[in-house]
């Protein structure tokens, strides 16, 4: 860990391991790349690649992918949540989701998923090797965003964002050089305004301020981040891609989360040979105490032994599927089912 002068933008500096540090209102945030190999046919890996790994609980790295919680597929197979939101943005590769509400989806290739836990929701999260002729790379983030106390009962829901309708900032500098921004939530001046978020959401509460955006430099690119227009305001930086990084005119090392002052624009330059690829979360702190144990996230322990008891008991309204780690068959289509509906709801046409 490192501190910056009081002048600097920059309040601090931290390495980016498998799991990213975070301010409140964020709690988690994971960042998922997997170089999977083609697939056997039955959207996993060949059997003979899966010697020495534990199954079910691989995160070794081996060979450059994991099997996380899978068997013979990889992924994350039905685990509960309370009290917290989803967001799972997919960058390349396909991802399979089924939950308990009966919603199911399979997106990737820049499609984001934002599930409200609420008060419970089952779900799973499977990376199906659907290619047989070739690799399977998957590239995803995942981001654990708080419910405040008033809205950690509500219902759950399920969100989808196709890739085509995200908002984007194509920014061009002096020289012609491109700068995109993905805006998965918070406003961003010069882009169209962002899709809604789920209505139980932090982000959907007034004077919340949360962005969620992914920043793109093309090599030579220059642009600047714009202060936040809110005073509480937390925001981190993750430097996530590229291989040269100037910020405020200073060099900046590679894989690396900074703490920025968020009343402060940033100049970002991208003064390497690749594409520098940055992932930036903010908002304004829930202002409570927070209280955790592995997939549910309330204010008190009380709260915890109860989301618990809960669980035991109803199992959050029940599993529907037939398997515990469904995948939607062959075909890498795009596509979501929405809770209650038969009917599969695809992606519009790209403009």
């Amino acid at each position: 860990m490192s501190s910056s002068s009081s002048s600097s933008p920059i309040l601090r500096r931290l390495p980016l391991g498998s799991q990213w540090p975070c301010m409140n209102p964020f709690l988690f945030c994971a960042h998922h790349l997997d170089a999977y190999p083609k697939g056997n046919g039955a959207y996993g890996p060949d059997a003979a690649l899966l010697t020495g790994r534990n199954l079910g609980h691989d995160f070794s790295g081996q060979d450059g992918w994991n099997m996380y919680h899978g068997h013979t597929v990889p992924g994350f197979p039905v685990h509960p949540h309370r009290g917290f939101e989803t967001i799972t943005l997919v960058r390349q590769g396909m991802l399979d989701h089924a939950d308990s509400l009966g919603a199911m989806a399979r997106f990737g290739e820049g499609d984001v998923q934002w599930m409200t836990a609420g008060s419970g929701v089952q779900h799973t999260e499977m990376f199906p090797l659907l290619h047989t002729d070739r690799p399977n790379p998957l590239q995803l983030f995942q981001i654990w965003l708080n419910l405040p106390a008033s809205h950690k009962m509500d219902p759950a829901h399920f969100t989808m964002y196709w890739n085509e309708t995200i908002p984007r900032l194509h920014h061009h500098d002096a020289a012609g050089h491109t700068t995109t921004v993905t805006v998965v939530a918070g406003p961003l001046p010069g882009a169209e305004a962002p899709l809604p978020p789920p209505p139980a959401s932090w982000a959907a509460q007034a004077g919340s301020d949360v962005a969620v955006w992914i920043i793109e430099l093309a090599p030579g690119a220059q642009w600047q981040l714009p202060a936040a227009t809110n005073k509480e305001v937390g925001r981190v930086l993750y430097w996530y891609e590229g291989d040269s990084l100037s910020i405020e005119n200073k060099a900046e090392q590679a894989q690396t989360a900074l703490q920025l002052d968020s009343q402060h624009a940033v100049q970002l330059h991208n003064t390497g040979q690749q594409t520098a690829a940055l992932l930036l979360l903010q908002g304004v702190p829930i202002d409570e105490p927070v209280a955790r144990y592995g997939p549910f996230v309330m204010n008190t322990e009380a709260e915890i032994h109860q989301a618990i008891s809960d669980y035991r008991r109803t199992q959050f309204g029940g599993w529907p599927w037939p398997e515990s780690a469904p995948v939607h068959g062959p075909v890498p289509r795009r596509f979501a089912r929405r809770p209650g509906k038969t009917e599969d709801e695809r992606p519009p046409a790209a403009a």
